[in-house]
């Protein structure tokens, strides 16, 4: 199909001001996914050019970190504002990155936005704590929480937007400076947000974003001036990131993948729960988000009447266009992927799950493009690849349980521990099974994700670390304990 946003904006390599149209890693080319055609050439950076920019950011730090903390703030809030005066530039890019329908790129924006502001707003309220007045050697200490330096950051290429904004805000308001890798097959997104973070009045150097693929991610995570290294993405590699920062004893903060389970009680409002539970999972993005509740267990009671209308539904969601205000999904991201995804239905079938509805690329106007229909299975094993793995595209895996500890027991069976998410009119058990999930959080009668108040992140495969909240920002500080003796 045609996109119905031609026009590709200018890709660079952005080392603080500079913009450099060629790198030392060669070019790949961008495929539209709605067309499955080629529509940009994409410069990819090497390890010289990331050498470039962690240099340049050494020494935007030595200025960054040494202005007043009210200065870093306003800074924050000006980019801010350049953000959200550019929101329907960058819904429009980020629907040409990815194919994610701009509409949920509209809002990915404001997110973004938000997550930019919360984090200008703690740049001048970072302070240490006095540990002891004179102790009974007479001496007095406290800590002192300081920046790293130059952070390393590796962003993922569902959430172009979002992703930068949930580390890059958070690392300068804490004084660092930062050089980031966006997914080379989506470079739209960070020209923009470098070009705004210039007018911002950051310190040329103080932020970089060079698209480049694993020879690019390698040099950045192993330079030895780069100080700690934050990634999102898949756990495979996490791991290799995880390799090149022990030898070097970096830390690192990992933003891995997940599958989530979505628990509907029997005494659920099923209006709620059977919508946002499906738009969700197969929906938003085409379901390929790391927190989306790609598992839904559902009480037996019930259990008929949801798959009803789940399936329901999920016919009626509107794929296409992804541009089209009313379109509700647009394509998965690359031909590969979606190869992929239709392995895991093939082989779920053949696992004996129920297919109710879904499960083919579609074709006529769409047959170019990579897109899917939205896919629910019924009758899913808790052990089998469907509900064990995640998948990254519309499918979702619906399966039922007996009693409450039945639901948290498969809620907790995969490797993964990201989000959880539940539907229940029963506060006392909402904070039961809250406790008990095995996730980094816990979402109850949709309650919305990504929140910058919040902490996110995982446990297990599902990564280490926190971005989002306080300890979001404590993430890019390390305390320097200081004791003073009498003379």
């Amino acid at each position: 199909m045609p996109n119905s946003c031609a026009e590709r904006p200018t890709i660079s390599l952005c080392i603080g001001d500079e913009r450099l149209s060629t790198g030392s890693a060669g070019f790949l080319s961008h495929v539209d996914p709605c067309s499955g055609e080629q529509d940009a050439s994409v410069p990819l950076a090497g390890a010289r050019e990331i050498d470039r920019a962690v240099t340049k950011a050494r020494a935007a730090y030595t200025d960054w970190c040494r202005r007043r903390s009210s200065e870093r703030r306003d800074i924050l809030l000006r980019l801010a504002s350049l953000v959200e005066e550019h929101t329907d530039e960058f819904a429009r890019r980020g629907t040409l990155d990815n194919g994610t329908t701009v509409t949920i790129n509209r809002l990915m924006v404001t997110r973004s936005v938000e997550w930019i502001r919360y984090y200008a707003g703690w740049a001048d309220k970072i302070g240490g704590a006095v540990t002891g007045s004179f102790d009974s050697n007479g001496e007095m200490s406290y800590v002192l929480p300081q920046p790293f330096g130059v952070i390393g950051c590796i962003t993922t290429w569902n959430g172009p937007l979002i992703s930068m904004a949930m580390k890059v805000a958070a690392a300068l308001a804490a004084g660092n400076a930062v050089v980031v890798k966006p997914s080379e097959i989506t470079p739209f997104t960070g020209v923009l947000f470098a070009d705004l973070a210039s007018q911002s009045g950051l310190p040329d150097g103080a932020l970089s974003i060079l698209p480049g693929a694993a020879e690019a991610g390698r040099a950045l995570v192993s330079h030895p001036h780069v100080k700690k290294a934050s990634f999102t993405g898949g756990h495979d590699t996490a791991r290799a990131i995880l390799h090149l920062c022990a030898e070097n004893v970096k830390p690192a903060v990992m933003e891995l993948g997940g599958k989530s389970a979505n628990i509907v009680f029997d005494d659920a409002d099923l209006d709620n729960a059977c919508a946002l539970g499906t738009m969700l999972a197969i929906g938003v993005n085409a379901g390929q988000g790391c927190a989306l509740p790609t598992r839904m267990l559902v009480a037996k009671s019930i259990y008929s009447e949801v798959l009803d209308r789940v399936s329901s539904m999920a016919k009626h969601l509107s794929v296409g266009d992804p541009f089209d205000p009313g379109t509700a999904s647009g394509p998965v991201v690359s031909e590969r992927s979606l190869e992929r995804i239709l392995g895991m239905i093939h082989r779920a079938e053949q696992d004996g799950a129920r297919i109710l509805t879904g499960g083919q690329r579609l074709d006529g106007e769409f047959s170019d493009g990579y897109f899917l229909a939205p896919t629910v299975f019924a009758d899913v094993r808790p052990d089998s690849e469907l509900a064990q793995k995640e998948v990254f595209g519309p499918v979702l895996a619906i399966m039922a349980f007996d009693e409450e500890d039945d639901a948290i027991d498969l809620a907790n069976s995969t490797p993964y521990g990201l989000s959880g998410h539940l539907f229940t009119r029963d506060v006392q058990r909402a904070h039961r099974v809250a406790e008990r999930l095995e996730t980094g959080e816990v979402l109850v009668n949709g309650a919305e994700n990504l929140s910058p108040t919040r902490p996110f992140g995982g446990v297990g495969i599902s990564g280490m670390g926190r971005e989002g909240a306080r300890e979001g920002l404590d993430e890019f500080l390390r305390t320097k304990a200081v004791a003073i003796g009498t003379l």
